[in-house]
């Protein structure tokens, strides 16, 4: 099972995050994400067997409790890129509030799954969205300008639980599925 841990954003915003997906169009060389699947991912985990799914939910639910965050509001907005704006490989929406409650649940679970065999994360956690994917370069000089000009807000979510979230890779991109869900409380 290729597993995540995720907050997914609600349904109602899934025509927002596609509106902003689509002042993106004309750049060529990006792979867009489907708007519906819209999510943070807080850890990714890679291919877990079945096997270690109960000990893992322990694991995750125990994390969401060590993070000791009572349900919250995320605002989505922002635009940025992964790595940087000369090199990009992913474009994403951010976050105007409740990044700071995002990063707590993301240590708490790195912190329990990296001490159960699971790789860290290489880099500094950011939360966001991605809206994208670049496979070429040829709308880099687009993907820049939206970058630097827009700084829009899409809405916000109250966040009442984390996800444990199957990725189920197909022709047509990829298919999530909740595994579980462990709620904030």
């Amino acid at each position: 099972m290729r597993l995540f841990v995720s907050v997914d954003l609600p349904d109602d915003l899934a025509a927002s995050v596609a509106d902003l997906q689509d002042a993106f169009e004309d750049a060529s060389g990006l792979n867009f994400t489907d708007p519906e699947q819209a999510h943070v991912t807080l850890k990714f985990l890679g291919d877990v067997d079945e096997d270690r799914l109960p000990a893992l939910e322990r694991e995750l639910e125990a994390a969401v409790a060590d993070a000791d965050v009572d349900p919250f509001t995320v605002r989505y907005g922002g635009l940025g890129v992964f790595p940087s704006l000369d090199y990009i490989s992913v474009v994403w929406l951010g976050t105007e509030t409740g990044g700071e409650e995002l990063t707590q649940l993301h240590e708490a679970l790195e912190e329990r799954t990296t001490a159960m065999g699971f790789e860290p994360e290489s880099h500094d956690f950011t939360p966001h969205v991605t809206l994208a994917r670049m496979e070429h370069a040829g709308g880099k000089d687009l993907v820049q300008e939206l970058v630097r000009e827009r700084d829009p807000t899409i809405g916000e979510t109250t966040v009442e639980e984390v996800r444990l979230t199957e990725s189920t890779l197909t022709d047509s991109g990829p298919v999530y599925s909740t595994v579980e869900s462990f709620p904030l409380e």
